[in-house]
């Protein structure tokens, strides 16, 4: 029986009987709007957000039903309205509704603003109503919300880098303790030390450090001369500028560490880098000179330095026995000339050696060719 009265209660549909509203019953004797069902005898489909009027024709100048059904919902409006001005039922008026919505919301800004969690490379700043706290270090903490607990981020391993000049390609000329200008290019590398100074103390972290870094980098320059700035000094001066900056960014509680300053160029300006090198050129080539001097220089004296400890030992020798000594020198010095010229020996009287004389004259130089003289010229007498 029962399947046969459902199917009782769609016929009635079929036949476009007044349908019941699915928000609730309209006022007896209408559907709300002063005016019949919106559904009749000839009726179509019904739209649950309109009410047409008798006819069919739309009512020039009234609401149409959308408004109708918020208008109710807010609690004003006449008959056939929720009850109590609120949803279907009267189960949940509107005031109770954003109730719950302003609930959901606090609670997920509670949750969101309560449990903070910090990287391995981070640590967090916690202010209390604006008021420093704490720090917090890596994991997952739970916190009072904001704003009566606000948490700052900083990642304290991160190396950060300040170039000078900043486009990399452009000069930055500096004034020597010689009165020579340089154009001077140089890298700065500083990381976080202290995050509660860092997030309180300074302002703008990336400008100072800007600023100490070319403060204390004039300062060094302006006491060394430009060979040691363009040469051998570079080391000493880098070293230098990190002392200083690091001490002017102590005195400020800046909480950050200047972990290296490196020179990457250091030339005379463009305008006479030409002529400079040209000048660098001769100086190195002098400085060679003077040092092949000074070697040969020394090479002199250790040669005279020998010969007088050998004529030293020679003379303690003579002085101990003077005739075998002066022969051994006439010996030493007669072998020593003797041996580098063409020798003929011949013994003494009465003995005719074999002489070699072909091959003594094959050593013998040449003789020249004598010069020829003319003759006389021979003198006729005028008379006998």
């Amino acid at each position: 029986m029962s399947i046969f009265s459902g199917l009782a209660g769609r016929a009635g549909i079929l036949r476009n009987e007044p349908p019941k509203s699915p928000w609730g019953g309209p006022p007896s004797g209408g559907d709300g709007n002063g005016g019949k069902g919106s559904g009749g005898p000839e009726g179509g489909p019904r739209n649950p957000w309109a009410f047409p009027p008798e006819n069919r024709r739309p009512r020039a100048g009234g609401p149409s039903a959308l408004d109708e059904l918020l208008k109710r919902a807010k609690g004003g409006g006449g008959g056939g309205g929720f009850p109590g001005g609120g949803f279907p039922g009267g189960s949940l008026p509107a005031k109770r509704l954003w109730l719950i919505g302003v609930g959901v919301i606090a609670a997920i800004w509670l949750v969101v603003t309560s449990f903070q969690q910090i990287g391995p490379q981070e640590r967090g700043v916690v202010t209390f109503f604006g008021k420093y706290s704490r720090v917090l270090e890596p994991g997952i903490h739970l916190v009072m919300p904001a704003p009566i607990n606000s948490v700052t981020k900083v990642n304290v391993r991160a190396i950060r880098e300040e170039n000078f000049p900043t486009s990399g390609s452009g000069e930055n000329l500096m004034l020597t303790g010689d009165q020579n200008i340089v154009d001077l290019g140089y890298q700065v590398r500083w990381n976080i030390a202290n995050p509660q100074d860092f997030v309180f103390q300074i302002r703008d972290p990336e400008s100072t450090v800007r600023a100490t870094a070319e403060s204390a980098m004039r300062a060094i320059v302006a006491d060394v001369t430009l060979d040691q700035a363009i040469g051998r000094g570079r080391t000493v001066i880098e070293a230098r500028v990190q002392q200083a900056m690091q001490q002017i960014l102590d005195d400020y509680n800046s909480g950050i560490m200047v972990q290296g300053v490196a020179i990457s160029k250091a030339d005379p300006p463009a305008a006479v880098n030409d002529d400079f090198k040209a000048v660098s050129a001769a100086q190195q080539q002098a400085q060679a000179n003077l040092n092949n001097a000074r070697a040969y220089a020394q090479q002199v004296i250790a040669r005279a330095q020998g010969e007088s400890a050998k004529f030293d030992k020679i003379y303690e020798q003579y002085k101990a026995a003077p005739e075998v000594t002066r022969r051994r020198l006439y010996y030493e010095t007669m072998e020593a000339v003797l041996a580098k010229s063409n020798k003929t020996i011949i013994e003494a009287q009465g003995v005719t050696p074999y002489l070699p004389l072909p091959e003594a004259a094959r050593r013998l130089p040449e003789p020249a060719a004598p010069a020829t003289t003319p003759a006389p010229a021979v003198q006729q007498g005028g008379g006998q």
